[in-house]
């Protein structure tokens, strides 16, 4: 079986009502091969800025690949990694496209083999994953919904946390400083340096209310999505243990030195890695036992391959894995497949972009938890596909042959 062409797509409306930096903008890719059987991976640069360039960078490497064989996955690896040039200690662009064509690669081996991801990994250690409701600040509106319902007042923070609950969730998780207290989001500088009494009294209230809310039987998960210094996570980490939360997620931007730092004045949890990228990066951090939750994004870290490598690592540490899922369906069901197969899973995020109408028809499914649990896709390979209706209406669009 030889790789034959590649299709590398940027799907999405032009809408901007997401409170993130840009429009929404999943990139795809499909596999095609000389026996017909084709796989679809994803960049999971969705939002903010890069999605143009994560897809120049699928089209130049599935250049590497062209006429491979598609289930020689490891050595295509390793091919990309080392003849692309900037592939060896690269950043999030080379890694989503890496991932992109991975991800794929691995959809195509497991409809060769009639069977899930999962079961090429191992086979499952669990047949349900834990979910935790994500990024609770942008609200928990209605499947299908047009707009994010933004949460600004500290009643609001309540009302989402009690919507997800009420779902069947007893996990949730919530950026208590992204959100000013009127409308718009807090300027960047207000979040960094040594925190005002101001910032501070505004996310322990709402943090407090949220717990309030919810009871002491679900879990609050603290998002500071790095806008946070090493000071004012340490000062939010103060805050936070007082309502018992099970872990504080980026906060800071990461660093083996500043980890270390954090590590000796939290007396909580820490969760890291959507913007650590390969076994290298995460290396130091498993030395030092300064991340205990590591969150790879299997769409930007070097896709399953590489993924699969680093929770391995974790694992020799005692080190939880999470795989973070913020982009299109396709996204959160390869997180499934991963997740169910490796020991130290800890718990699925599912995004409320999950939720929203903008991430509807772009593919086959869009699975959503019951009672708070996912399942794995028992369908080969990922179980799901961008639809070709999505494809046509692309934003842009090339086929690599």
């Amino acid at each position: 079986m030889k790789i034959t062409s590649v299709e590398v797509f940027v799907l999405g409306k032009a809408s901007k009502d997401l409170a993130l930096s840009s429009q929404w903008r999943p990139i795809g890719c499909r596999i095609h091969t000389d026996e017909g059987i084709y796989g679809d991976g994803e960049a999971a640069m969705a939002f903010g800025s890069g999605a143009p360039a994560a897809f120049g960078m699928i089209c130049d490497l599935a250049k590497i690949i062209m006429g491979q064989d598609p289930l020689r996955i490891d050595y295509l690896w390793d091919m990309m990694y080392r003849t692309s040039f900037w592939g060896q200690n690269g950043g999030p662009v080379v890694f989503a496209g890496i991932a992109a064509l991975d991800i794929a690669l691995w959809d195509i081996k497991g409809k060769y083999f009639n069977c899930p991801i999962y079961q090429l990994l191992g086979g499952k250690h669990r047949d349900k994953l834990r979910c935790y409701a994500s990024q609770l600040q942008l609200g928990w509106p209605d499947l299908g919904a047009e707009k994010y319902e933004l949460a600004h007042k500290t009643e609001e923070y309540a009302q989402s946390a009690i919507k997800a609950v009420e779902d069947g969730y007893d996990a949730i998780k919530i950026d208590f400083m992204q959100n000013d207290t009127e409308k718009g989001a807090f300027h960047f500088q207000k979040k960094v340096g040594i925190l005002s009494k101001e910032m501070l009294n505004i996310a322990e209230e709402r943090m407090a209310a949220v717990r309030d809310a919810v009871g002491t039987k679900v879990d609050i998960i603290v998002e500071n999505h790095s806008f946070t210094c090493a000071n004012g996570a340490i000062q939010i980490a103060k805050i936070a243990e007082k309502y018992d939360v099970m872990c504080i997620e980026e906060p800071n931007t990461p660093s083996p030195q500043t980890s270390r730092y954090l590590k000796q004045n939290i007396n909580i949890t820490i969760a890291n890695g959507e913007r650590i990228y390969t076994r290298w990066q995460y290396a130091p951090y498993f030395a030092d036992q300064t991340i205990q939750l590591i969150q790879p994004d299997i769409g930007n870290c070097g896709g399953i391959t590489e993924v699969r490598k680093i929770a391995d690592m974790a694992h020799t540490y005692d080190v939880l894995v999470q795989a973070h899922a913020f982009a299109s369906p396709l996204s959160s069901d390869v997180a499934a497949q991963f997740e169910v197969a490796i020991p130290n899973f800890c718990i699925h995020e599912h995004a409320v972009c999950y939720r929203m109408a903008f991430n509807m028809g772009l593919t086959k499914y869009n699975r959503q938890p019951v009672d708070g649990l996912i399942e794995p896709s028992e369908l080969p390979g990922i179980g799901n596909e961008f639809l070709q209706e999505a494809i046509s209406k692309a934003q842009t669009y090339c086929v690599v042959k």
